[in-house]
């Protein structure tokens, strides 16, 4: 991919966003991170103004109405990104020629497995924001070069996430109660980076799943972060039924990666180890 021009949506602040551009511009890709600053990407004619007079070769598509249970109270605000971006990003795109990557979720699922989810395997959202996102995914459907990397879990620099959140809380606190009953794929925003711009440099196309290794519980995740981080507190497991939520989450959504590994030659590594890497290196704690 070197000396291709990557535009970035959400590229500038976003904690997907960000990492990709740190990896494309380690790739030397010459790489345009945006945000709603530069222009509303929801605007067709200032997105078709950008793209013609920048002229990427690709477009990642990290922009994501994302906050979980919010989104049943603000439906139209979550199709809005989910759903009608993708959309609009899809037909500009394919009319110029331009390879688009979009990134979709792990909450398409319905939860009700026990095995690793393939991309092929059936959806059934739960929530508005997993409805939402699948309707993005629908919308590209049929389009050429267009690739939706379902992913999941997300942490890493930049932004406020999961781990972060439960590190902070355990300086002060003497136990956390986490839920153990949702299992996933917990995911480092730098490897999914790399992950992305490997896949991008193949001509690969349609729904590929793109994660850390390995799986966990909210719960595993949480207290393998304060372990690392040497912290005191306790981790004790909850069920989900006593941790209510206005959004209900799949309570299964491991990916399976493997078609990911065909297409690039490249195994992702277990989410451990990206998680050491996290809290000691981004967040700069040591145990």
């Amino acid at each position: 991919m070197a000396g291709a021009k990557v535009a970035v949506l959400g590229g500038r602040r976003g904690m997907l966003g960000q990492a990709l551009t740190r990896a494309l511009e380690r790739a030397k890709v010459v790489t345009l991170p945006l945000s709603s600053q530069d222009f509303d990407p929801l605007d067709a004619p200032a997105l078709e103004a950008f793209l013609a007079r920048e002229k990427p070769d690709r477009v990642f598509n990290a922009v994501a109405y994302t906050a979980v249970d919010q989104a049943e109270d603000e439906p139209q605000a979550a199709f809005r990104l989910n759903r009608d971006l993708p959309a609009l990003l899809g037909r500009v795109c394919a009319a110029r020629g331009i390879r688009l990557l979009h990134f979709s979720t792990d909450f398409v699922f319905d939860g009700r497995g026990h095995e690793p989810l393939r991309p092929e395997d059936p959806t059934g959202p739960l929530s508005v924001y997993g409805a939402s996102k699948l309707a993005g995914e629908e919308a590209l459907r049929g389009l050429p070069g267009v690739v939706v990397a379902r992913t999941a879990w997300l942490f890493g620099p930049g932004r406020t996430n999961f781990v972060e959140k439960i590190i902070t809380l355990a300086r002060s606190r003497a136990t956390l109660t986490v839920v153990h009953d949702q299992e996933g794929s917990p995911t480092y925003t730098p490897d999914l980076a790399a992950m992305a711009v490997a896949l991008a440099a193949k001509e690969t196309t349609g729904v590929l799943h793109l994660a850390n290794s390995g799986r966990a519980t909210w719960c595993e995740l949480a207290a393998e972060a304060v372990h690392l981080a040497g912290l005191p507190c306790r981790v004790q497991p909850i069920p989900t039924s006593a941790w209510p939520t206005k959004a209900t989450r799949p309570a299964f959504s491991v990916l399976d990666t493997s078609a990911f590994t065909t297409a690039t030659g490249m195994t992702p590594r277990p989410w451990n180890q990206a998680l050491r890497d996290y809290v000691f290196g981004d967040l700069g704690l040591r145990s």
